[in-house]
């Protein structure tokens, strides 16, 4: 099985870069499940479209974006693309198009995409200023949002 793991986010833009930042931190903790042959690891700044790509030729993906909605900054959502919908408008990614909409999208077009199961992990922003780092609450829950990646992908790997 082959599963991507894959961080989105905007480096210079805060909180939004809590997805790549949670990808290097759990290739760091969990390095044996990080470096299996069959986990693809991508960082990648404002993929819109190009998400489609990334999930190529994959068996499964975990994908890790910042999001806003009405919870509190640092909480941690676990969903797949159907259960997107229970987010409001506003709940969607800085990059260009949503990754809700990226993935809708690549299911209408690439019939593979719409069997591939994917996990959507969030969480939640507090500030995506130019140029500020993590806020204290999304830099706690650091540990936590790694935790998560590491248990999506063993789910994924178990199966």
């Amino acid at each position: 099985m082959k599963i991507a793991v894959i961080g989105i986010g905007q480096s210079l833009r805060g909180d939004d870069a809590a997805g790549l930042d949670a990808i290097r931190k759990w290739q760091e903790k969990y390095p044996k499940t990080a470096n299996r042959p069959e986990v693809r690891v991508v960082a990648s700044e404002l993929p819109g479209l190009a998400l489609i790509d990334l999930l190529d030729d994959m068996d499964a993906a975990v994908i890790v974006d910042a999001v806003k909605s009405s919870a509190k900054p640092g909480i941690i959502h676990r969903t797949s693309p159907d259960e997107l919908s229970a987010f409001t408008p506003d709940a969607k990614s800085a990059h260009g198009w949503g990754v809700a909409e990226t993935l809708h999208l690549g299911r209408e077009l690439y019939p593979t995409l719409k069997k591939l199961p994917i996990r959507l992990i969030g969480i939640e922003t507090e500030q995506v200023a130019m140029g500020a780092g993590l806020s204290q609450n999304v830099a706690q829950a650091m540990p936590e949002l790694c935790c998560t990646i590491e248990d999506e992908v063993q789910i994924f790997l178990g199966k």
